[in-house]
């Protein structure tokens, strides 16, 4: 047996690779990002490829795209293709034609493979065979699927429910999460963390408790026609592209639009449509009306002045600017809202918001003069210790304009992955809600577990005392998108047995258990072919839109199954063909012909009704939203105002608060290359963004090398040589690229109520790295 190598696998290398800055953009998308899809296309997939891809993407009949969860056009479409910049880098991530097997896996071991960037591995090829990494070993080698089967099965039946975890990724389709849970909970768990514990858990929490909903009320029809819309915290020209085509409309319609952000990001700012040869010659659409940058978890100070202003204005005009029908017979606890509201100091709130004072006025008459009303919010918002009460106090803004329960007004968070609402709606949750218990146990014969699982926060701690012998993951790069980078992969090395459901190479695969399985998938790209036929399955947008997904390609290799088909082969190993009430569940069915699962999916789920109709209807059908009708399905039956805290957190002389975000060569973890064009950066991601006010006084030149450190609850952390960079951010802020900052995220500091991490919050020290120079 290969001893096993010590060393560390689980932090990005600590290697510079030639930095490089240019000017800041002042304009998303155009031609540099046609330059920049196209360019993808043909360095990283077959010509045939990339032509059926792009003009199957996100079309009626076609397949979804594997990034963002942005919804498509009811109706026209455009005939060049629905898809983006970064949809197009997804496209040839997942569509490459590399191929990874056991010749692979013979040269490169663990130890090799760790000494490489995320960027490095992820360009490696797709997955071709299983791979296990037995005992003691530092090579993958091929297995079966039966043998990999068997593997965990054995490991799962060896140990009590509760001490396996089941996490899923957001791209995993809603007939795949929905038997998935079926089975964990058959098996008898609820330990189902997710993706969305580490986004917009925050958001679910938040609006199931003041709308009832845990979801957005819009259409994208809303967002064309509103009056105004406010997006904070939120990125949409790297994260959302196909946004701005919508925010485009809206602007065209005479809506205004408000940008909150620390980070003056060109996609917030202006926009050239690149299927519009008029907007290429004229440059563009101007975007944000105002923009207002706040400080890094400034955001209930400058909800609250704005709320302050507008109380201000409606008590010398009573009825002039609250909406008092509205708030009088549809919402509860309006009058300690308000009473929180008077007792704030003005100037204070102001001040810990960061911006001018003006530009809040200049807002707050926005919202005045402009009936409709729609606030959109991703990450930025839900990643703080605060971040519910960010949420509420967003509905609160909503809730005294009235401006939910009516077109063209409404909540809109943007989901960052394909499928992530979707799981949720198929019941990925590690909470045991009664009514869809209730339904699984009259559905299926069998008693759901009723205890609360782990969420993701929680089943890193319980790896970590070693109360997890078997982590399955279905899809995703667990190790990379998670806090706490060290301690989650100690967390992972205590574990018997890690799986990953996969298409490609990633770090987690890199940081195992006693045994480790990789089990490659089909891509949302290729064919689906069972035994009664070409599959398709069906995917959940932001906006509550189920639609289908058919893939065009065949698949990369004949050795890869479907998620439900490896989903299935997993239950019958491990659960029998016969549970434990002698009740049949015919697996082998299901993975072969998915309209049985549809079929089970509509007699657990309200609004599935007629699922394998509806899902063939072109562009899918809506699911029901209470909200978004004036109905709100809260404990009292009505929509809640609530009373919020400003942050609490104060820095010390040295601190400065970091968030980590995305470069725009990035999808979550996924690297596409090492350029953040937008902001200037090329060739590097190792980089930490900081206000010149603040370099000159720490005595820090450009592209210095520096190390971070913070400090939670007594233990340091640290993130090793990064270059310092000038950028227009708050003095006292700055900014990283994840996954190389999260080993300074806390996994014991999270937002209360929904755990969330608090990625986008975390006090740091930075320090000059001595005898060091930048390449």
């Amino acid at each position: 047996m290969e001893e096993k190598s010590q060393t560390t696998t689980e932090l990005t290398p600590e290697k510079f690779t030639g930095l490089k800055i240019g000017a800041r953009k002042k304009n998303a998308v155009g031609l540099p990002a046609i330059i920049s899809s196209l360019g993808h296309a043909i360095k990283y997939m077959h010509p045939g490829d990339a032509v059926r891809t792009m003009f199957s993407i996100n079309q009626k009949g076609g397949f979804d795209c594997p990034g963002c969860a942005w919804p498509d056009p009811d109706d026209d479409r455009s005939a060049l293709g629905e898809y983006c910049e970064n949809g197009m880098k997804a496209i040839a991530e997942e569509a490459t034609k590399m191929r990874i097997g056991e010749a692979f896996f013979r040269e490169y071991s663990v130890e090799k493979l760790g000494q490489l960037s995320d960027f490095e591995i992820g360009k490696m090829g797709r997955l071709t065979e299983p791979m296990l990494l037995r005992e003691g070993a530092n090579h993958y080698e091929p297995t079966s699927w039966d043998e990999a089967f068997q593997i965990i099965a054995d490991e799962l039946n060896a140990i009590l429910p509760d001490e396996a975890a089941f996490y899923t990724s957001g791209r995993t389709s809603n007939e795949a999460a929905f038997l998935y849970q079926l089975f964990v909970r058959m098996f008898g768990t609820n330990n189902l963390p997710d993706c969305s514990n580490m986004c917009h858990e925050s958001s679910g929490s938040a609006l199931s408790e003041t709308i009832g909903i845990g979801k957005g009320t819009v259409t994208l029809e809303d967002i064309h026609l509103a009056d105004l819309i406010l997006i904070i915290g939120q990125n949409p020209g790297t994260n959302h592209p196909r946004m701005l085509t919508a925010l485009e409309k809206c602007k065209e319609n005479g809506g205004k639009i408000v940008a909150i952000n620390p980070l003056p990001e060109a996609g917030l700012l202006h926009f050239t449509n690149p299927q519009s040869i008029s907007k290429m010659l004229t440059g563009g659409t101007p975007l944000a009306d105002l923009f207002l940058q706040v400080k890094i978890n400034g955001d209930v100070a400058l909800l609250k002045s704005i709320l302050f202003l507008l109380w201000e204005k409606e008590k010398s005009d009573p009825g002039s600017v609250f909406d008092l029908h509205f708030i009088a017979t549809e919402t509860a606890g309006f009058q300690a809202f308000i009473e929180d509201l008077e007792s704030q100091d003005f100037s204070k709130l102001v001040k810990m918001s960061g911006v001018e004072v003006d530009q809040i006025r200049a807002c707050a008459e926005l919202i005045i003069s402009q009936k409709n009303m729609i606030i959109c919010w991703a990450m930025g918002l839900t990643q703080h210790k605060n971040a519910v009460e960010n949420i509420r106090e967003i509905v609160n803004l909503l809730l005294v304009r009235g401006s939910i329960g009516r077109p063209k007004a409404g909540a809109c968070p943007v989901r960052g992955h394909s499928n992530v609402q979707g799981d949720r709606t198929m019941g990925i949750w590690e909470i045991a809600k009664p009514e869809f218990m209730d339904k699984l146990a009259s559905v299926f014969d069998f008693q759901p577990p009723r205890a609360t699982g782990f969420d993701t926060v929680h089943t890193i701690q319980a790896m970590h005392e070693g109360k997890i012998g078997v982590f399955f993951a279905m899809g995703g790069n667990f190790l990379s998108a998670t806090p706490d980078t060290v301690f989650t992969a100690e967390a992972l090395r205590k574990c018997n047995l890690t799986v990953h459901v996969s298409t490609k190479l990633n770090r987690s695969h890199l940081v195992h258990g006693r045994r480790a399985l990789i089990l490659p998938c089909l891509g949302r790209t290729e064919k689906d072919v069972q035994a009664s036929g070409e599959q398709i399955v069906s995917v959940e947008n932001s906006m509550g839109v189920v639609s289908s997904s058919r893939g065009v390609l065949p698949p990369c290799s004949e050795n890869l199954k479907s998620e439900v088909a490896i989903v299935c082969g997993l239950a019958e190993k491990t659960l029998g063909r016969f549970l434990r009430n002698d009740k049949v569940v015919d697996w082998a069915g299901l993975a072969g012909n998915y309209d049985g699962i549809r079929d089970l999916i509509e007699k657990c789920i309200p609004g599935f009704e007629n699922f394998n109709e509806k899902v063939r209807q072109p562009g899918g059908f809506y699911l029901p939203n209470a909200p978004r009708e004036k109905r709100f399905t809260t404990a009292n039956g009505k929509a809640n105002f609530t009373v919020n805290r400003t942050s609490e957190i104060v820095l010390k002389n040295g601190e400065f608060l970091m968030m980590t975000i995305r470069s725009h060569d990035q999808f979550n973890t996924t690297i596409y290359g090492l350029n953040d064009r937008y902001r200037g950066i090329y060739n590097e991601r190792r980089i930490i963004f900081m206000n010149e006010k603040d370099m000159a006084a720490a005595n820090f030149k450009p592209s210095d090398v520096v190390n971070l450190t913070s400090e939670y609850r007594g233990k340091i952390r640290e993130a090793r040589r990064f270059l310092v960079v000038p950028f227009d951010i708050p003095v006292g802020c700055v900014a990283t690229y994840f996954p190389e900052a999260n080993t300074l995220i806390p996994v014991d500091e999270f937002a209360e109520k929904s755990h969330t991490p608090i990625s986008k919050s975390v006090v740091v020290k930075i320090h000059a790295e001595k005898n060091l120079v930048s390449p």
